[in-house]
């Protein structure tokens, strides 16, 4: 029997079914006869780094809670501390240690995480730890494959998608598990050591979301689960998730998507077991191939962590940005005077959400209409999206920027009208997000500067309701076609 627990420490993985490491803590615990030992740190960047998000603190805030709860009825708890884990880990440890267990050896189980960020800061625990007996054990759980599972046969990382999509589907093809089941027990916390939300105050994480609470998504794994289920079941009763491929780009289609990208985020949903109950169903494979991407992502910023703040392509930090604040800031308020752009962001601005189509149409406005940095776009949306999942958001940026892994180069450039009325047919997006147009119609809502006639009718003037386009498209497009063709040439 050992007196000194199992540690079990929560990051990205806040879910009790399908979670590897947890179920090898609880099996480690039970075969050393030693407590069991959850544990959260609140690190200061979750909550006041430059690239948090009020809206992702909530939801990681309430995820926690449910979490605590659900440990707590099983016959354990949830130890909350306060960060940095650097600190706060060592400082457990010999808090643990107490008397007569100043050399008894301790594992800690965690989920690896993939970012630079985490690699970095697990490394650097590893080294603390190890000299006070403490040894580490990393599980997968937070993507399907591995992001160093899978190198070109001339053993490189994949830069391009579709071969590495080809390979994945190999490999979840042979080794795939069956989901592991929530445990229904587990074992005690250790002796004095009791529930303890107190950090969270202490770290500033009681503060509210900056989005509308009402249009945010529930959090916690009950709500994760049961929002999987509803979809997939929602998708096989209109034909199956196969009507997903047509209908995930219809910007005004709320059920066309599976909006589970939070919970991705925050592992209250297990990838594996998503692909797990989709893989041999052939209509569902559209919806896999995007979990698909969240795994290319990932392994994209694994093999080239310098792409978190640089280029994927190096070359393109040389493209000389705009340097003036008012269109970027324009552009973050939901004001450039191109419906459809200012549909997404106040979209974002209101529900800590943007659909993907909407993404990719923002992104490419404000990189390639208005010149500006995709760094400084891609920083807007970590602190506003309650999905802001660092690989995911800086391989979607840099597909627009053209300076990531996307096999067309920098001259793909959305013509943000054509863009609302082919993804926004009738304007319902529009009408919703920029009400000030919603006696508009298609296509005026989606250019109001070329339908005067229509814009009198509805009472609207340009410049006073709703602004004019800050730049012109045709303009627009040319200057930056030039910018990039002679930096690049450089």
């Amino acid at each position: 029997m050992s007196s000194v627990p199992t540690i079990l420490w929560f990051r990205r993985d806040l879910r009790l079914a399908d979670h590897p490491a947890l179920v090898a803590a609880i099996e480690h615990a039970r075969a050393t006869g030693s407590p069991l030992l959850p544990i959260f740190v609140w690190e200061p960047g979750l909550v006041h780094g430059a690239r948090s998000s009020a809206n992702r603190t909530w939801f990681l805030r309430e995820s926690i809670a449910e979490l605590s709860a659900a440990l707590t009825e099983r016959g354990s708890g949830l130890i909350e501390l306060e960060g940095p884990a650097t600190s706060a880990l060592p400082a457990l440890v010999a808090q643990l240690r107490g008397a007569g267990n100043a050399t008894a050896p301790i594992s800690l189980f965690i989920t690896r995480d993939h970012t630079p960020y985490a690699r970095s800061r697990d490394r650097a625990i590893a080294e603390k730890l190890a000299p006070l007996g403490v040894a580490l054990h990393a599980k997968r759980g937070l993507s399907v494959v591995e992001p160093d599972e899978l190198l070109t046969g001339g053993g490189t990382p994949y830069g391009v998608y579709t071969p590495y999509f080809r390979r994945w589907l190999e490999r979840i093809a042979a080794d795939l598990h069956a989901p592991l089941q929530a445990p229904t027990q587990l074992p005690p916390l250790p002796a004095g050591l009791h529930h303890s939300p107190l950090a969270r105050a202490a770290s500033g994480a009681d503060t509210p979301p900056t989005a509308a609470r009402a249009l945010l998504p529930v959090p916690g794994e009950r709500a994760a689960r049961a929002a999987a289920d509803a979809w997939i079941e929602a998708a096989a009763r209109r034909a199956g998730v196969a009507s997903y491929a047509e209908q995930r780009d219809l910007l005004a289609d709320e059920t066309g998507t599976s909006r589970l990208s939070a919970a991705l985020h925050f592992g209250l949903i297990s990838p594996s077991e998503l692909v797990h109950r989709l893989r041999d169903v052939a209509s569902a494979q559209p919806w896999v191939r995007q979990l698909a991407w969240r795994d290319f992502y990932i392994q994209v910023l694994w093999h080239a962590p310098h792409a978190a703040r640089a280029s994927w392509r190096p070359a393109y930090d040389a493209i000389p940005w705009e340097q003036h604040d008012e269109p970027f800031n324009a552009w973050c308020e939901g004001r450039t005077g191109y419906p459809v752009v200012d549909a997404a962001m106040r979209q974002l601005l209101a529900t800590g959400f943007m659909h993907n189509r909407a993404r990719m149409i923002a992104a490419s406005f404000l990189t390639k209409d208005l010149l500006v940095d995709w760094r400084r776009g891609e920083g807007h949306f970590l602190n506003h999206l309650i999905d802001g999942d660092i690989a995911a958001n800086n391989g979607g940026w840099q597909w627009s920027a053209g300076s990531g892994t996307d096999a067309q180069p920098y001259f793909r450039i959305f013509n943000p009208v054509a863009q609302g009325e082919r993804f926004d047919p009738d304007g319902a997006y529009v009408r919703r997000w920029v009400p000030e147009l919603a006696a508009l119609s298609a296509p005026a809502i989606h250019a109001p500067w070329k339908h005067p006639e229509a814009c009198a009718g509805a009472g609207i003037t340009l410049g006073a309701q709703y602004p004019e386009p800050i730049v012109d498209h045709a303009v627009a497009r040319a200057r930056t076609l030039a910018a990039f063709a002679h930096a690049l040439k450089k």
